[in-house]
């Protein structure tokens, strides 16, 4: 029973869990109106949250600036629901603000959702804003967060302590699973209660027929298997009967024999060796699609190569609050593109992430994207023209 006892309090431990914000995010808001965009500049402004998180409730700073222009800082709390992981992050009072004479600090309502993308965690949505002096609408916009290492200020005291807290919660204990007894055998579990599963070994599959094993006759030439008839290709056999070949009608045009006329580019090393992931299918109804790739939020030194349908366009660029542009035109004939990311380096702070701003007709998307010195990241446009 004891055995029992302690698995029963492991599981009831780990339906408990839930996932924990502690730490420090880093990223950018950006207003649906900001004034900038029609400027043709960086409507961004540079975002950072420190959380300390206690249950399924945190406490939080929020810092948002912008170079010299506009500094502010903020006391924060918020909620995580463990099921669905959205976050409410409100900031409760600013507590330190630098900004032009004319204008009026305003407090956010961040609402987020958590993800993980391998090793890296993001928490992305859009916020609401409220002037804090006479309660009007300061606008909306959206919200993109990046888990770091280190703060662009200081850690906060109260981060510290949650922290350490942390990591002293981690340290084995007497229920930990390190002091967790051994699995009983079936025997033993089904005398003290316990449940075990005994070990299943995978059934050798039935020999296929003409293939020779260990002890076996081999198969008679009856009954091995004759290969299958192949066609033989128009190239094929032009080269083995010319004559035949001039006498076959010619082919009439189709959509596959205009792709076979489009000239074949050898894929690069860098996407070859490299495994590559797809990240996004994005499909636009526009004929021009704009991108603006920035670093995103942390400025560590990333630098990235960039190739749409397997032609460098973009070559060992450094990422910063500046956007490298890419354009990719689409239509009915031209309806498909394959951009992928590469990194050169991983930057100061691996691995190497970015943020793509991707901007069709009065339609625009973000989308991040983190790439390695062994992985890069695959986004894919489709055309598909308005009804």
């Amino acid at each position: 029973m004891r055995i029992t006892f302690t698995l029963l309090f492991i599981l009831i431990a780990a339906a408990g869990w839930t996932q924990d914000l502690t730490g420090i995010w880093r990223g950018h808001f950006r207003p649906n109106d900001g004034a900038d965009k029609f400027m043709g500049s960086d409507d961004r402004y540079k975002f950072e949250v420190q959380i300390a998180q206690h249950n399924n409730v945190f406490d939080a700073v929020t810092y948002s600036y912008k170079s010299t222009v506009f500094y502010g800082k903020a006391e924060a709390k918020g909620t995580l629901n463990p099921k669905t992981l959205k976050v409410l992050l409100r900031e409760q009072k600013i507590v330190e603000v630098k900004m032009a004479s004319f204008s009026d600090a305003c407090s956010m309502t961040c609402f987020l959702q958590y993800t993980k993308l391998g090793d890296e965690e993001f928490l992305e949505g859009t916020y609401s804003s409220m002037n804090i002096r006479d309660s009007s609408n300061c606008g909306k916009g959206s919200i993109f967060l990046h888990k770091v290492a280190s703060s662009d200020f200081y850690t906060e005291p109260f981060l510290l302590k949650r922290e350490k807290e942390t990591k002293n919660d981690r340290k084995p204990g007497p229920t930990s699973p390190a002091s967790v007894p051994h699995a009983p055998t079936a025997g033993k579990a089904a005398q003290s209660g316990g449940i075990a599963k005994a070990k299943e070994y995978p059934k050798k599959p039935a020999p296929a027929s003409g293939v020779v094993h260990s002890g076996q006759p081999k198969a008679s030439v009856s009954q091995r298997k004759a290969p299958e008839p192949r066609s033989v290709t128009p190239n094929e056999l032009a080269a083995t009967n010319p004559d035949k070949a001039a006498s076959l009608p010619k082919p009439k045009d189709s959509a596959e024999s205009f792709e076979s006329k489009k000239p074949l580019l050898p894929t690069p090393q860098v996407l070859s060796n490299r495994k590559n992931e797809l990240v996004k299918t994005i499909t636009v109804n526009t004929n021009e699609v704009e991108l603006n790739i920035y670093d995103d939020g942390a400025i560590d030194h990333d630098t990235v190569s960039v190739y749409l349908d397997k032609k460098l366009v973009v070559s060992h660029a450094m990422l910063t609050d500046r956007a490298i542009v890419v354009k990719i035109h689409l239509d009915d004939t031209n309806d498909y593109h394959e951009l992928v990311m590469v990194a050169d380096n991983e930057g100061d702070i691996p691995p190497n992430t970015s943020l793509m701003v991707v901007k069709a007709g009065d339609k625009q998307y973000e989308v991040r994207i983190v790439s390695t010195e062994q992985k890069n990241a695959t986004v894919i446009f489709k055309y598909e023209k308005s009804k």
